[in-house]
């Protein structure tokens, strides 16, 4: 015997999930695929040392490039804060980075789009899309989201700028450490 209310039984539904969390995994999968197939292709037709010394130069020109990025990025961010400013916006370190991991993972489409990132023109028009996009995204972003969230930063100050200030309450109850509320000293470094 029971007393009180009934509780409805409880069903669980899983959440949707979104067109990228369902793809992702099959086009990954696919890639891994076609990368193995390409490979076996060219090993059968020029050999297996060639495919050998193709992905172990791959592996090297991708570190040489993320090193060369890496610097110069670095380079970048140490003249900003020398002028005491911020970085220059993009100079496609990035973009460079993301084509020598490209070239560091062993196979020949991933080397073919690292190579295709290293291009200037391409660089260019992979940042100009990446930035429509991401504007695009965040312009419709739901409140309360992590996209809501940098759009309300950016409608602040687009530049980044921080602005040292202080919030001066006044208030006329005590503070619950005893301590009556009212001006204080402004906050120093």
């Amino acid at each position: 015997m029971t007393t009180g209310a009934q509780i409805p039984p409880q069903t669980t539904t899983r959440p949707r999930r979104s067109r990228l969390g369902r793809y992702l995994p099959l086009g990954i999968a696919a890639w891994l695929v076609l990368e193995i197939w390409l490979l076996t292709v060219v090993a059968g037709a020029a050999g297996g040392v060639t495919v050998l010394l193709l992905l172990v130069a791959g592996f090297a020109a991708g570190a040489v490039v993320i090193k060369r990025a890496g610097r110069r990025a670095f380079r970048s961010l140490n003249e900003a804060i020398q002028r005491g400013g911020s970085p220059e916006r993009g100079g496609g370190n990035g973009l460079m980075m993301l084509g020598g991991l490209l070239l560091m993972i062993p196979g020949l489409v991933s080397d073919v789009l690292g190579l295709l990132l290293l291009v200037p023109p391409v660089q260019k028009a992979v940042s100009r899309l990446a930035e429509r996009t991401l504007d695009r995204r965040l312009r419709t972003a739901v409140p309360g989201s992590l996209g809501s969230a940098f759009q309300q930063a950016r409608m602040h100050r687009p530049d980044g700028k921080v602005v040292q200030g202080e919030v001066i309450v006044r208030d006329d109850r005590p503070e619950p450490g005893g301590e009556p509320a009212g001006e204080r000293p402004p906050l120093t470094r």
